[in-house]
C-alpha cells in the first residue's frame, strides 16, 4: 500500500473537495502483487475526491484503474485483466449499530468515520474486491476428472444428473392399466 496516504479529517476542507491521485511506484506495485497473490501488477491508479457531506459525514469517490496478471485456474498460464471501477465510500460520524439476531447486510459503501480517511487503504480493498475470482486463459477448458480405485467403475459428471435415470425407471415400472389386457 502506498505509504502515508491517510488524511486527517480535521485537516479536510468542509467547503471544497480534497483531491487525491495515487500512483504507486514499482516497489509498491511488486509488494502489493505479492500480498494479493498476483503474478504481476503492471499499472495501478486511484484518483478522486473527498467531499464533506452534511455537517459531519464525508464522501470519498474515485476511479480505480489497474492491469493485473493472475494464474489461469485451468492451465496456470498468465492471464492479464484490465480493471476499471468507480469506488464510493460514505464515512458516517454516527454509524447505526445493527440490532437483532439476524441483520441485513448494510450498504457496503458505508464506513464508520474515524480520525483519518485513507485513500490508499480504500484503493487496496477496492482492487482486491475487483480481481477476477477465476481467471481463465482464452480457450482454456476444464477436462472431466475421473477418480476411482482399481477395478471400480468411476463416477462421472453425467451420472450425477438428477433426472438421468428417469427414462430407465419409467421403462422398469409396469403400467397398471395394461395388466388387464
Amino acid at each position: 500500500m502506498p505509504a502515508n496516504t491517510a488524511l486527517s479529517v480535521a485537516a479536510l476542507s468542509g467547503s471544497a473537495p480534497t483531491p487525491f491521485d495515487l500512483r504507486p511506484g514499482a516497489a509498491e506495485l511488486a509488494d502489493l502483487a505479492e500480498r494479493l497473490d498476483l503474478l504481476g501488477l503492471r499499472k495501478l491508479r486511484f484518483s478522486g475526491t473527498i467531499t464533506a457531506e452534511g455537517g459531519r459525514d464525508w464522501l470519498l469517490s474515485g476511479q480505480l484503474g489497474a492491469t493485473v496478471v493472475q494464474r489461469c485456474v485451468v492451465t496456470l498460464a498468465p492471464v492479464t485483466t484490465r480493471i476499471d471501477v468507480d469506488v464510493t465510500r460514505h464515512y458516517i460520524a454516527e454509524m447505526p449499530e445493527p440490532e437483532g439476531d439476524e441483520v441485513e447486510m448494510p450498504d457496503d459503501t458505508l464506513e464508520p468515520l474515524g480520525s483519518h480517511i485513507d485513500p490508499g487503504a480504500v484503493m487496496v480493498e477496492a482492487l482486491s474486491l475487483s480481481l477476477p475470482a477465476y481467471p481463465r486463459a482464452q480457450g482454456a477448458e476444464m477436462e472431466q476428472a475421473v477418480f476411482a480405485g482399481p477395478g471400480i467403475t468411476p463416477l462421472r459428471d453425467e451420472d450425477l444428473k438428477p433426472l438421468a435415470g428417469l427414462a430407465a425407471l419409467r421403462d422398469m415400472i409396469r403400467d397398471p392399466a395394461k395388466d388387464g389386457e
